[in-house]
């Protein structure tokens, strides 16, 4: 090799390495802090510390909630309460509860056991730590099954609806505050302004939002805290809430009731497939089941095209072809979609995916 040579390339490898790798690291530093500064551009830690503006941050991993109606001698004090279901899972109640004159209340358990523990209506009916007075427990709704840690995208979209808070409507508004309470997963709200019943069989003037995860109480002082003056409330979950005037008003919400959403996919396996994608398949369509709005908003579905979607849109996708996908819910298969009610959420977990190789 010539002298020549030799000196071009070392000349070469100043300018990349000693010259134009450390400007390129330098300017991709500068705009990954100038984009920390907005939480519709910033990542990770940034994007935890930008979303503080509005008031907010990163839900971390928990657990299951359930609402637990309490009933018992007026006046009785439940300390550390610990409630248990069908299958053992103990959950704990608030540190401290007061039987009120009314002789029930709803509080919110949490399941001392850590991810998605799920429990039907009226399952969570034992009492783990007997008090004298505290005569029953139950749940007239599904728990919420817990999460994993919020991922920038949901954190994001969540950012963007909890902008509502100054907004221009008290609806809005009032969505906006539910949003903040930390642990909610997904809401959806309606109004009937309306002096009549409407198609949800819901009285006039009145608002009524379903609501998963979240404490019951915080999530009942969101509403009270922004609904205006004389404005209803409706729904199956009732907490007494105190104003600053010490009068007391029940604020009313939903529950989302969980609807089981089983699907059926047969495909033709092509050169490259394996077990492995057919298990990110059925990840993918049970993760798309789980994410639809409550009430399955705007078509009040789970929509069979957007299963379809979610398992063609894995790693390997072009190693199979999807022959046939059906949908299907408590009443049956699905037209193709399967119909949600206004307060029902569908939900499933991978093993509800069946694939049929062909």
């Amino acid at each position: 090799m010539s002298s020549s040579r030799a000196r071009s390339i070392q000349e070469y490898q100043f300018l990349s390495a000693g010259i134009a790798t450390p400007i390129n690291d330098l300017n991709s530093a500068i705009i990954a802090a100038y984009n920390a500064y907005s939480p519709a551009t910033a990542q990770n830690a940034n994007l935890s510390s930008a979303v503080k503006i509005n008031g907010l941050e990163r839900n971390v991993p928990t657990n299951s909630t359930v609402d637990q109606i309490i009933v018992g001698v007026v006046g009785t004090t439940i300390t550390n309460g610990v409630t248990q279901d069908a299958n053992g899972n103990k959950w704990s109640l608030p540190a401290l509860i007061t039987i009120p004159p009314s002789g029930t209340i709803t509080v919110t358990a949490t399941c001392q056991a850590a991810g998605a523990i799920q429990a039907g209506i009226g399952t969570v009916n034992q009492i783990a730590t007997p008090t004298f007075g505290w005569q029953t427990v139950t749940n007239a709704t599904a728990a919420a099954a817990g999460a994993p840690v919020e991922t920038d995208s949901q954190l994001k979209a969540r950012q963007a609806v909890s902008t509502a808070l100054p907004s221009r409507t008290v609806l809005e508004g009032t969505v906006g505050a539910v949003w903040a309470v930390t642990g909610v997963t997904r809401v959806t709200p309606y109004e009937n302004d309306l002096s009549t019943t409407d198609a949800n069989g819901v009285p006039g003037n009145k608002i009524y939002l379903v609501v998963e995860g979240g404490d019951s109480t915080a999530i009942a002082n969101a509403i009270a805290s922004k609904k205006t003056p004389g404005t209803g409330t409706y729904g199956t979950t009732t907490v007494s809430v105190t104003d600053a005037y010490g009068i007391a008003h029940n604020i009313n919400f939903y529950r989302p009731t969980y609807d089981a959403i089983t699907c059926a996919i047969t495909l033709k396996a092509l050169t490259g497939y394996t077990s492995a994608i057919g298990a990110a398949i059925q990840a993918a369509v049970s993760n798309y089941v789980n994410a639809v709005v409550i009430g399955g908003a705007p078509s009040g579905t789970v929509e069979w095209d957007s299963a379809l979607t979610a398992a063609k849109s894995v790693s390997g996708s072009n190693t199979f072809r999807i022959i046939s996908l059906t949908l299907s819910g408590p009443g049956g298969a699905g037209s193709p979609d399967v119909p949600l009610a206004f307060n029902h959420a569908g939900q499933a977990i991978p093993s509800s995916v069946t694939i049929t190789a062909t």
